[in-house]
């Protein structure tokens, strides 16, 4: 159903020729996007984005909430309407008081963290994920111009920075979950520590492993009726340009293991770990996403603005492929799914963020507004969008 992405051809020289070619366009898609990027929150004109590229369903629009978001990233907002996002090499967390109400101006609440993509708010805290600590911001919505400083909860997590970034996010049962990628393309790691989600108390106390077999999530939701935790999973690299898919997964009992190393995609044991354990001793993706489009963010749409049919759908972030002979992926794709929660159908929601090949917005979150519109983050871009139902 989907384009397969992958990034590159199998071994060390492909390896280190797939970076070297990577680092070089984005050397030349950044320099392609100076007019866009390097006037982001320094309040300096830019030129608009180009929205009239990015193909919605009838119906739909979609706006720019902020174009001066560098490196916007995890995505989380506040019952008064305060959006807080993440960054990875910005290092900042940033705060848009009023965001659905007009153009609103943006603030930086946090610094000097490392990659702090994830963003979490509860009981007028934000939680902000580190590469190794989670940090908490007290009071923030009545400090957004003298923000304290950051209050960590706890140092106990890896300090890798290979896939040691963080999406995260408080689930009904009152716990914040928190994901361990593998520290490698493809390794054995602990699993108590590494590849995994985990989930703490707000306190930081009480660190238990909730799913196991996890190469890199960076994003998960809880399913609106049942309350199981949902998440994407990005395959392995140098398998080739079609495998192995990207997955959504499921978890419906704690601890499950989802096969990593051993298995990709619930069917394609690994070249160097798979003879140590069969595919079959896994928990299978509830559906698969395409090779290597980065599923990134995912939500479950909880609103009433859409049309009923895409009540409880699951809509995912594709942050795109970045060493695939031919880029797929840099768009918003849904997933239907029927009343005993098996995914029966896939498709675009989003989509031209992709341009013949060279992409001038990478899409990395998705989140629910209160009332019911879809919004994107981009960190290529610097951007979060709306996404509305305005027949």
């Amino acid at each position: 159903m989907f384009g397969r992405a992958h990034r590159g051809e199998i071994g060390d020289w492909g390896h280190s020729m797939g970076i070297v070619r990577h680092l070089i366009e984005r050397t030349a898609r950044v320099a392609a996007l100076v007019s866009m990027v390097l006037g982001a929150g320094t309040g300096e004109s830019r030129a608009a984005l180009p929205l009239e590229q990015i193909q919605v369903p009838p119906g739909f629009r979609i706006e720019v909430v902020s174009d001066a978001v560098p490196n916007a990233r995890g995505m989380a907002m506040t019952p008064s309407g305060t959006l807080f996002v993440g960054s990875s090499s910005a290092g900042k967390v940033y705060a848009l008081p009023a965001a659905l109400d007009g153009k609103p101006s943006v603030r930086v609440v946090a610094t000097g963290l490392s990659m702090p993509v994830g963003v979490a708010f509860r009981e007028g805290s934000l939680y902000a994920s580190s590469t190794s600590r989670i940090v908490r911001l007290d009071d923030i919505e009545a400090r957004l111009d003298n923000p304290p400083a950051p209050v960590v909860v706890t140092d106990r997590f890896p300090k890798e920075t290979g896939h040691g970034w963080k999406f995260i996010a408080f689930g009904p049962d009152g716990f914040l979950y928190v994901p361990v990628g593998a520290p490698c393309n493809i390794c054995a790691p602990d699993e108590n520590r590494y590849a995994n989600i985990m989930k703490m108390k707000p306190d930081g106390s009480d660190l238990q492993v909730v799913a196991r077999g996890v190469r890199n999530s960076v994003g998960f939701d809880w399913h609106p009726g049942t309350h199981e935790l949902w998440f994407a999973d990005n395959g392995r690299d140098y398998l080739g340009d079609d495998q192995p898919d990207d997955e959504l997964n499921r978890v419906t009992q704690a601890g499950q293991h989802f096969g990593y190393p051993f298995c990709h995609a619930g069917t394609i044991p690994d070249p160097e770990f798979g003879k140590r354990r069969a595919c079959s001793e896994f928990v299978p993706p509830v559906a698969k996403l395409g090779a290597h489009v980065a599923a990134l963010g995912m939500r479950f749409y909880t609103g009433t603005q859409f049309p009923a049919q895409y009540r409880n759908n699951v809509f995912i972030a594709e942050h795109g492929s970045w060493n695939r002979s031919e880029r797929v992926g840099y768009r918003i794709v849904r997933v239907t799914l029927d009343a005993d929660g098996k995914a029966v159908h896939q498709d675009v929601f989003a989509q031209g963020w992709l341009q013949h090949g060279t992409p001038w917005g990478r899409p990395v979150d998705v989140l629910v507004a209160p009332d019911g519109s879809l919004l994107v983050s981009d960190d290529l871009a610097g951007a979060v969008y709306r996404i509305r139902y305005a027949p």
